[in-house]
């Protein structure tokens, strides 16, 4: 069994940053990639970016390419979301993701002045 923990969320102001992990617990070996997710008030869970065991990465799209990076930390079983110039838009639960399919709890991010 594997577990996802997220830390990291908050309240940040427009244009501010914010970086959020997620420990992955347990029999880790079977993931073969993790990622994040995010999902906003009256809409769909959507994926965000996510990297593989041997450090492939992919986005979203321009939305968040250039202002999200997500990284890893194998030794510490950690993946990264730093968020940078932060939109009142980007407000929402953020979750963790582990293929095939394990999910954090979710943290919630507010970016609001």
């Amino acid at each position: 069994q594997v577990q996802l923990v997220e830390f990291g969320g908050g309240l940040v102001q427009p244009g501010g940053s914010l970086t959020l992990s997620c420990v992955a617990f347990g029999s880790i070996s079977s993931i073969y990639a993790m990622g994040w997710y995010r999902q906003a008030p009256g809409n769909e869970r959507e994926f965000l970016a996510r990297i593989t065991s041997g450090g492939s990465t992919a986005y979203r799209d321009s939305s968040v390419l250039g202002r999200f990076t997500i990284s890893r930390d194998n030794a510490k079983n950690t993946v990264y979301l730093q968020m940078n110039s932060l939109k009142p838009e980007d407000t929402a639960v953020y979750y963790c993701y582990g293929a095939p399919s394990y999910w954090g709890q979710g943290t919630q991010v507010t970016v609001s002045s």
